[in-house]
């Protein structure tokens, strides 16, 4: 009986692999054509021979949005670890910043962008004229986000996250409390005054208690939270109309606070750390290393002196 015929792999094309990873991390045919210059038509080409490729569908349909089926999620960290290290090599430890096309990809939540997002912007625009920024919404602490590369910076008060995440202090901030023009607590402060008046707490899991209630509760007293909201944003715009008080970090909201009355907190809470996280494959990477520079830089152009050594 005659040997059956040996099936040969098609020869691999390393753009499919930078095609895949930018289909997973957008989750659209659409978001990942924009992210790699491509037309949507040339984008679901690209697609149709990796499902070819794969013998597996990659995508599917999930309401109004893709999602990866079980074999593309498998490959999901492998993959973004595999093009990160293949573009590394590509550009070596030079980079021409002026002719970078990248976006970069920054979690932070909005006193973060409202604060230091322009000098962080102007920054880019006179190193970096081609790189786009594209800031994410910190809705929660997700790892994974920064393991798979579905973002390329963490930027916050940033909690306990994987034994690998790298983590630097960028500055510290502490709280201030905030209330309209005019409001009581414009004139003297005193615990028992300041716990006298409804309140707006801050968190994005929707908690109405927090450090603030507990140095309050060692005093004998309490706060009244009426409204929890998931922004500093939302948060201001309430007591500017209202008489309700927010507590928030100073320098995360030093531009959204204009025009409102801003008073030293009459209990003692902890200072808080802002860093900067991000994932070790961006270690020798001299674009990320670029981003994490000009984060620093834009922090420091506001906050000077308290950006850490760089990492």
């Amino acid at each position: 009986m005659p040997a059956k015929p040996t099936r040969h792999a098609p020869p691999l094309d390393m753009n499919l692999l930078v095609t895949l990873d930018a289909l997973l991390s957008e989750g659209s045919v659409v978001g990942a054509a924009q992210r790699l210059n491509l037309s949507a038509p040339a984008m679901s080409r690209q697609l149709a021979r990796i499902r070819h490729l794969l013998g597996d569908p990659v995508l599917v349909r999930a309401g109004r949005g893709l999602v990866p089926t079980p074999r593309a999620e498998a490959l999901r960290e492998r993959l973004r670890g595999l093009v990160a290290e293949a573009e590394a090599l590509v550009r070596g430890d030079e980079i021409d910043l002026l002719r970078l096309e990248r976006t970069f990809v920054i979690r932070a939540n909005d006193g973060f962008v409202g604060t230091f997002g322009a000098a962080l912007a102007s920054l880019a625009a006179q190193e970096a004229p081609l790189v786009r920024l594209r800031f994410a919404h910190q809705d929660k602490e997700d790892v994974e986000a920064l393991r798979e590369g579905r973002i390329d910076a963490d930027v916050g008060v940033i909690g306990a996250m994987g034994p690998e995440i790298r983590l630097q202090a960028l500055f510290h901030d502490r709280f201030v409390g905030v209330v309209r023009p005019g409001h009581p607590l414009a004139g003297e402060v005193t615990p028992e005054r300041f716990a006298a008046f409804p309140h707006v707490s801050v968190s994005r899991r929707g908690r109405f208690s927090g450090p603030i209630d507990v140095a309050l509760a060692a005093l004998g007293l309490k706060r009244f939270v009426a409204i929890a909201v998931a922004n500093f944003n939302d948060a201001l715009a309430i007591v500017r109309t209202s008489d309700h008080v927010a507590a928030v970090p100073a320098r995360l909201t030093e531009p959204a606070r204009a025009g409102l009355h801003s008073f030293d907190l009459p209990v003692k809470t902890d200072a808080l750390a802002v860093s900067l996280a991000w994932h070790p494959r961006f270690d020798a990477d001299p674009a990320h290393r670029w981003l994490r520079a000009a984060l620093r830089t834009a922090c420091s152009s506001r906050v000077p002196g308290q950006t850490e050594p760089a990492g």
